[in-house]
């Protein structure tokens, strides 16, 4: 059952909803209890012609998910107004001098955190941060952090490097 209260799992779930799943598993109690909306969009070029994704927003983006054109969930979010958390610790809201106490290492790639070497879990930096931001010191300690993602992340490590 889709919870906006349940754990984030990284590499595995937020609000109940699995990545590897299809998304007809939940397409009832979707349209059912939530208000939902469906964007259609390309990736370019990925590697030499435009795939098509699905976009779902539930209740005005509360959680949000991607899945391929056979509707198999590639990657789960959420922003503030959801209240399940990380490890019973991390949460949509919470500021980077919050998120900093909590963890070990932080590290920044492609305008997100990767958090105590977890690639299975992002936290999206906002704008201006997520173009400007290169190293920690960057982002002031009361910005709250209002997006996080879970997905497998697991090609960032080619290029990581960490900032703390």
């Amino acid at each position: 059952m889709v919870d906006f209260n349940a754990d984030i799992i990284s590499y595995k779930s937020l609000g109940n909803i699995e990545i590897g799943r299809n998304v007809e598993f939940y397409i009832d109690e979707l349209y059912k209890n939530f208000d939902v909306k469906v964007t259609q969009y390309e990736v370019p070029n990925y590697p030499e012609e435009d795939i098509i994704r699905y976009a779902y927003s539930l209740n005005n983006g509360t959680v949000k998910f991607t899945t391929n054109i056979d509707g198999l969930i590639e990657a789960v979010a959420c922003n503030e107004d959801y209240k399940g958390k990380y490890k019973n610790k991390l949460y949509a809201g919470i500021t980077m001098g919050k998120l900093i106490n909590l963890t070990d290492k932080q590290w920044i790639k492609f305008g997100a955190l990767i958090i105590d070497q977890d690639f299975g879990m992002s936290i999206t930096l906002p704008s201006p941060y997520d173009e400007i931001a290169d190293n920690l010191k960057d982002i002031p300690l009361d910005l709250p952090l209002n997006e996080i993602y879970v997905a497998n992340f697991d090609y960032w490590l080619a290029t990581r490097k960490s900032n703390k």
